[in-house]
């Protein structure tokens, strides 16, 4: 026994909190013990193909789990597909995906890093990269391969019946990609893999190609999809429902905060390391009156936000929502333009808490002095005409007041102050030198 470790059955608690299925939990048991007994850390590992730079909240979800493993004391190794992302997964597709090359692959890669280690601890983390082995694969050695593994249960899985279904086309490397990435789980030697739900079949085809080359077969732990923003559908940037991992204090609250009061349980569960205990106590304390849910949904935004970018942002960022949204204030901190009359044209300077910019502009016309047609020239609308139906529906304060005239204009030739807001949470300082 060594003292890094927790009693067994303590480990099982915190690392079962939020996971979908354990396949198989007597077996992840069994090896906790021996690791317990003999002072040696399971190795578990997570991989990663690294198809797009940006990460958002629902890829932390099985992040956060290998982060879980790495506080009981585990080694967490964060596997790059570099090799595999050219492949491409074909899990829950209905076509082929288009490749990408080598310079994409290392691209994303570096900014996954970056991101990662938002959430693991760099200096404890083994990272690897699978074409380290991938690369190195002979004509032979895939064959020897792809003998251990049948057609017909390479088949069973419900991605690719869909698509002989429905005459769609399966290319032969797609079905190459569960197999090749089964040589990560036996170059590893891995006693856990991590991934989420959808990747089911592949973490039981790795487990099995493990046994095959001699080795036991590695635990599978699933994690739950996260749902995104809007309550119903999976967290995604193409649906607009999602919270990138690398956006601002307030605009991940903002998010967080706009989530259904009963969603925020399962965010609880999923993106935080609180223990299921304390998650317990939050829920009855709502339950029975003595928690406002607003109160604890801004406990769960001030936490997310800490945790990507320091408990100083957090408190910050529920403070400016306090302070906006729930006591119907200005936020102490906004972006400020600058507007200044030179003889070419307009010097144009803005600020923000983490950057600032200038430039000159010549193309101001007179009709700019409507306010709706200066935000959109400035990029504070998506366009004049969105900018006159927030102002007609009451979304558009000058200084506190409401502004719903769409021809409302601003003197761009006397000194002045203005204090906006656009929308719900876009505020703006403007100031005419």
């Amino acid at each position: 026994m060594t003292a890094n470790f927790k009693p067994v059955a303590e480990q099982l608690a915190y690392l079962k909190k939020g996971v979908a299925e354990i396949i198989r939990e007597e077996e992840l048991r069994a090896r906790l013990e021996k690791s317990y007994k003999t002072g040696i850390p399971l190795r578990v590992y997570l991989g990663v193909d690294p198809t797009a730079p940006d990460i958002h909240l629902g890829h932390t979800v099985v992040l956060r789990k290998l982060k879980h493993f790495q506080d009981m004391g585990h080694t967490a190794i964060f596997l790059i597909g570099d090799f595999s992302a050219m492949i491409g997964d074909p899990t829950g597709r209905s076509e082929t995906r288009p490749p990408l090359s080598r310079e994409e692959v290392n691209a994303n890669a570096k900014t996954y890093l970056d991101q990662v280690f938002k959430i693991l601890d760099s200096h404890k983390t083994e990272v690897r990269y699978n074409s380290e082995w991938l690369d190195k694969l002979s004509s032979a050695e895939v064959v020897k391969l792809c003998a251990h593994y049948s057609l017909a249960r390479m088949l069973e899985r419900e991605d690719f019946r869909s698509r002989l279904a429905n005459q769609q086309p399966i290319s032969v490397h797609e079905l190459l990609y569960p197999l090749l990435t089964a040589m990560d789980a036996v170059q590893l030697k891995s006693d856990v893999e991590l991934g989420a739900t959808e990747q089911k079949f592949n973490l039981l085809v790795h487990r099995d190609i493990q046994r095959e080359y001699g080795l036991d077969g590695q635990v599978c732990l699933t994690m739950p999809i996260l749902v995104g923003l809007d309550g119903s559908k999976k967290m995604s940037k193409s649906l607009g429902n999602y919270v990138g991992i690398t956006e601002s204090p307030a605009d991940i609250f903002g998010k967080m905060m706009s989530i259904p009061d009963d969603l925020m349980w399962s965010y609880y569960e999923l993106v935080t390391d609180r223990a299921p205990e304390e998650i317990a106590a939050l829920k009855s304390e709502v339950s029975s009156g003595k928690l406002h849910p607003m109160d604890t949904k801004m406990k769960l935004a001030t936490e997310v936000v800490s945790g990507f970018h320091g408990a100083d942002a957090g408190k910050k960022a529920a403070e400016n929502f306090q302070r906006v949204f729930r006591d119907r204030q200005t936020p102490a901190e906004m972006k400020e333009i600058v507007l200044k009359r030179m003889p070419m044209g307009f010097s144009i300077r803005w600020k923000t808490t983490s950057s600032q910019g200038s430039h000159m502009a010549t193309d101001l016309p007179k009709a700019q002095e409507k306010w709706s047609k200066l935000l959109a020239y400035l990029g504070e609308a998506p366009s004049a005409s969105e900018a006159e139906r927030l102002m007609k529906q009451g979304g558009f304060e000058i200084n506190g007041d409401p502004v719903k005239d769409p021809i409302c204009k601003i003197d761009l030739n006397s000194p002045s102050a203005y204090e906006v807001r656009v929308g719900k949470k876009k505020f703006l300082r403007i100031v005419v030198e």
